[in-house]
C-alpha cells in the first residue's frame, strides 16, 4: 500500500470520527433533528476528503451559519451570523465578538477574568469591541486567551448598524516618518487609539482651563539670546538627584500605560535607558513593578518612584520597602490628590466599563477599582485607594521606612515651596497634574517664577522640578533657566508609545533617525534642546538663567 492511501485512509477515519462526534453533539437550534443515516455520514465523508485532497477551491456558503464544530476554524466553512452570538448569552454559555471575532468566554469569565466574570457576563451575547478597545491595551486578548476560545468571524452584514464602520469613517494613521516634533504625537495617538484611552489620557479637569494655561503660559516667557558666541559643541547632560542624564528632562509618572501600548511601563523604562533619560514609575503603573525594573537596559540605570499613599498604610509601607529592595534612586510622594478630578470628558465616554465592577488594579498599586455616583471615567474608577488623610506629619512617617531621597510631587505655592524646604525634603515638583485635578489652578510655571522672584533661596536648598504642558525644546530651557533641574514629559510620551519603543525613541532623539518620507534627521526633542542652547549662546546648562529670558508681563 502507497504513503499516499494510508495517508488517505488516516485521514477518512479521522474525517468520519469528527462528523459522528458532531452529529451527536450538534447544537441546541438542531435538537429534534434525526440522526445522521450512514449514506449521508458517507457523503460528508467523500466530501470532506474529496477537499482535503485535491485542495480544492475553499467552499464560501453565503452568510448562513454552518453549524460546524465551534472551535474548527480550518474547514473554510462561512462566517457566522450575529443573531448566532445572540443566543450564547448566560452565564454557562457565553459568546462576545471583538473586533470582529467572535470568542466564547465561558471559561475565561468565569476562571481567569482579573475583574471576575460580571464585567463579561454583561456583553454575553452582544459586540464589545467599542468597550473593550476602551479600556484594554492592543494584544491583551492574544496573550489572555487560550486560542481554542476563538469561534470564528462574525457577519459584519448581520451586525447592528451601530457597530458597523465604513471604510471613510476609518481615519489615515500617520506615520512615524511624518513626526517632525512633540506635538505631532497628539493628533498621531487620537487616530490610533480607543475613544476611552483617548479620553483617559487627553482630558482635563471640569472646563480644562488649566489644561490650557499649562500650554499657553510658556508662550509669556521670551528669551534673550547672546550671539558671537562658540557654540559648535554643546552639553545637555546633568544630574537629578545623584543621578546622570542626558538630558534636563525626565518621563513622568502617567498611570495605566498599558491603555497606550500592551508592554506599558516596561517599554517605557527601556526606551528611557536607550535615551540615557530618567523615568519616574507610577504607583498606578500598569504593569507590576517587578517586571518594570527588570525591563530595564542595564543595572545601573537610575528609576524614580512616584508614590500614592494607600488608605490602606502597611500597603504602602510594603511598596515602600519593595522600592527600597529593587535599588530605585527617589520617590516623589503625590501631594494634590486628595480628591480625584473631575474629567468630564473621561466620565462622559462609555460608562460600562471594566473599573465599573469591583475589582483588584493591575500593576503596582493593588488597589481596589470601583465606580461611585459621580461618574464612569477610568480616573475615579482608580483612585478610590487614595489616602485624603496624607499630611506634613507623614514626611517623618515616610522617612522612618526609606532612606532613599524624598520629593513631593503636586506642590502649587511659594509657601508649601518653603515649608517643603523646613521639612527636609530632597526636592519639589511643581505641578497641578496635568490640568487633571483642580481645574482653575496656576500652571507649574507660574509657580516657578513666583519662586525665583520671592525666594530664589529655596533652589540652593532642594532641586525643583516642574511638568504640565511642555511641548518643545524651548519649554524645557526656558524651565531651566528660572531654576528648575529636570522636566516632566507626560502625554507626549503615551502619545508617542502609541507607535512602541521607537515611537518613544523618536519622541525623545533625533541622532541617527531618518525617514524617506520627510527626507532628513527629523526635529525632536534632543535636538530642539540643543538647538536652543546654540541660538541662545550657551553650550552647557549651567550657563542658563534668568538673564536669558524675560517676561511679556506679568502671570495673571
Amino acid at each position: 500500500m502507497s504513503r499516499s492511501t494510508v495517508r488517505l485512509l488516516r485521514g477518512l477515519r479521522s474525517t468520519r470520527g469528527n462528523v459522528l462526534k458532531w452529529s451527536r453533539g450538534c447544537h441546541s437550534d438542531f435538537r429534534g433533528v434525526p440522526p445522521l443515516r450512514h449514506a449521508e455520514v458517507g457523503s460528508l465523508i467523500v466530501l470532506s476528503l474529496a477537499t482535503l485532497y485535491f485542495g480544492a477551491q475553499t467552499i464560501k456558503l453565503d452568510s448562513s451559519f454552518d453549524p460546524s464544530p465551534p472551535n474548527d476554524r480550518s474547514t473554510g466553512f462561512g462566517l457566522i451570523p450575529f443573531a448566532e452570538v445572540q443566543k450564547h448569552c448566560t452565564e454557562d454559555d457565553c459568546w462576545v465578538v471583538i473586533d470582529g471575532k467572535v470568542y466564547d468566554l465561558t471559561k475565561f469569565a468565569a476562571e481567569a477574568h482579573p475583574g471576575g466574570s460580571g464585567p463579561i457576563l454583561q456583553f454575553a451575547g452582544r459586540d464589545a469591541t467599542t468597550v473593550f478597545q476602551s479600556i484594554h491595551p492592543p494584544g491583551v486578548i492574544e496573550h489572555m486567551l487560550d486560542p481554542s476560545a476563538l469561534q470564528g468571524t462574525v457577519d459584519p452584514t448581520t451586525l447592528p448598524p451601530s457597530t458597523q464602520r465604513t471604510a471613510t469613517e476609518v481615519e489615515r494613521e500617520i506615520t512615524l516618518g511624518e513626526i517632525v516634533g512633540l506635538p505631532d504625537f497628539e493628533e498621531a495617538a487620537r487616530r490610533k487609539l480607543s475613544a476611552k484611552a483617548w479620553a483617559y489620557m487627553s482630558a482635563g479637569a471640569t472646563d480644562m482651563y488649566t489644561l490650557d494655561l499649562n500650554r499657553s503660559s510658556f508662550n509669556k516667557i521670551l528669551f534673550r539670546p547672546r550671539v558671537l558666541v562658540d557654540v559648535d559643541k554643546v552639553d545637555s547632560s546633568t544630574v537629578m538627584l545623584g543621578q546622570p542624564t542626558s538630558m534636563p528632562i525626565f518621563l513622568s509618572p502617567t498611570g495605566m500605560a498599558g491603555l497606550a501600548h500592551p508592554d506599558g511601563e516596561k517599554l517605557l523604562t527601556a526606551a528611557a535607558g536607550e535615551c540615557e533619560a530618567i523615568y519616574m514609575i507610577s504607583t498606578n503603573a500598569s504593569d507590576p513593578l517587578q517586571d518594570i525594573v527588570n525591563a530595564r537596559q542595564s543595572r545601573t540605570q537610575p528609576l524614580f518612584m512616584q508614590l500614592y499613599v494607600d488608605r490602606n498604610r502597611p500597603k504602602s509601607e510594603a511598596l515602600i520597602h519593595k522600592i527600597n529592595d529593587l535599588g530605585l534612586k527617589a520617590i516623589f510622594v503625590t501631594v494634590d490628590a486628595a480628591a480625584p478630578g473631575k474629567r468630564e470628558a473621561d466620565e462622559r465616554s462609555l460608562a460600562e466599563i471594566e473599573a465599573s465592577q469591583a475589582g483588584e488594579i493591575p500593576g503596582v498599586s493593588g488597589g481596589k477599582m470601583a465606580r461611585d455616583r459621580k461618574g464612569g471615567g477610568i480616573a475615579r474608577a482608580k483612585g478610590g485607594f487614595i489616602d485624603p488623610t496624607l499630611n506634613w506629619n507623614d514626611i517623618a512617617w515616610l522617612r522612618r521606612h526609606t532612606n532613599l531621597p524624598i520629593g513631593l510631587k503636586g506642590v502649587q505655592s511659594v509657601e508649601d515651596c518653603v515649608k517643603a524646604v523646613e521639612m527636609g525634603v530632597e526636592a519639589i515638583y511643581l505641578s497641578n497634574h496635568g490640568g487633571r485635578a483642580l481645574d482653575g489652578s496656576e500652571p507649574a510655571l507660574y509657580t516657578l517664577l513666583e519662586l525665583r522672584k520671592h525666594r530664589p533661596d529655596v533652589f540652593d536648598k532642594v532641586e525643583v522640578y516642574l511638568d504640565g504642558g511642555v511641548r518643545r525644546g524651548t519649554d524645557v530651557i526656558k524651565a531651566i533657566c528660572l531654576g528648575a533641574k529636570g522636566v516632566g514629559l507626560g502625554r507626549p510620551i503615551l502619545y508617542s508609545m502609541t507607535y512602541g519603543k521607537d515611537g518613544i525613541v523618536h519622541a525623545l532623539e533625533s541622532e541617527g533617525l531618518r525617514y524617506p518620507s520627510v527626507g532628513a534627521d527629523v526635529a525632536v526633542l534632543r535636538d530642539e534642546i540643543h538647538t536652543t542652547m546654540k541660538l541662545l549662546g550657551v553650550t552647557r546648562l549651567d550657563q542658563l538663567g534668568p538673564h536669558l529670558v524675560r517676561l511679556i508681563r506679568e502671570p495673571d
